[in-house]
């Protein structure tokens, strides 16, 4: 039996007719990041960069970015989709075709996007098409959301230097998305910052063990 066969939500994105209407009022958050004690939602300053990161279940992923020296501040949604301010039950239906994501807002002159974007390889498995690990399921696509062309043309880089180092190590082809951020919408507020406000929470995030080479 294919493994996909256990679970009842598709595994392909939902076209813009099939997916859930969703709603015009956006999802209340809290103004402060719980670990950072920065700003959660725009503006940001003007010299700081942002990017959206898809690498599986968003409370670890999170946790990992905010972590990291020259991260301003970190929110976790939903974007490459369709569906507008879906839920979060309605995003692991399958039927609002968006991601899991991170939004990371970050001083370029102490973390640069190269530096980042590496993080971001060696902290997921970016091969398995729509999974990460046991967690299954179009939401936890591997993806990097652009907010400029730049990025995208760095990003696009390092997917090719890094696809070299896992052909050497013997694994498959990355399956990451890499395009133009589209809307973000945060998700309810309990997710944000989730790690720092459970410890003892559920963290899938592991890497393929191979280092990048950026």
């Amino acid at each position: 039996m294919n493994i996909f066969d256990r679970y009842k939500k598709p595994m392909t994105l939902p076209t813009k007719e099939q997916a859930l209407p969703g709603r015009e009022r956006a999802m209340p958050v809290a103004e402060r990041h719980v670990v950072l004690n920065s700003p959660m939602t725009e503006p940001f300053p003007a010299e700081y960069e942002q990017v959206l990161v898809g690498l599986g279940c968003f409370w670890g992923a999170e946790r990992k970015f905010w972590t990291q020296p020259g991260v301003y501040t970190t929110a976790v949604g939903y974007s490459a989709g369709v569906t507008p301010n879906p839920t979060y039950e309605e995003v692991c239906s399958g039927m609002t075709g968006h991601n899991e994501v991170v939004l990371v807002v970050f001083d370029p002159e102490v973390l640069s996007f190269k530096s980042l974007l590496k993080v971001f390889w060696e902290s997921h498995n970016p091969t398995q098409g729509m999974r990460q690990g046991n967690d299954i399921g179009t939401q936890y696509r591997s993806g990097i959301y652009c907010s400029t062309p730049q990025q995208c043309e760095m990003a696009a880089e390092s997917l090719s230097q890094y696809q070299q180092d896992l052909a050497t190590a013997g694994l498959p082809e990355i399956t990451t998305e890499v395009q133009m951020a589209g809307p973000f919408y945060y998700a309810e507020d309990y997710h944000q910052q989730y790690l720092a406000k459970n410890p003892g929470g559920y963290c899938g995030l592991g890497g393929t063990g191979v280092s990048c080479t950026l």
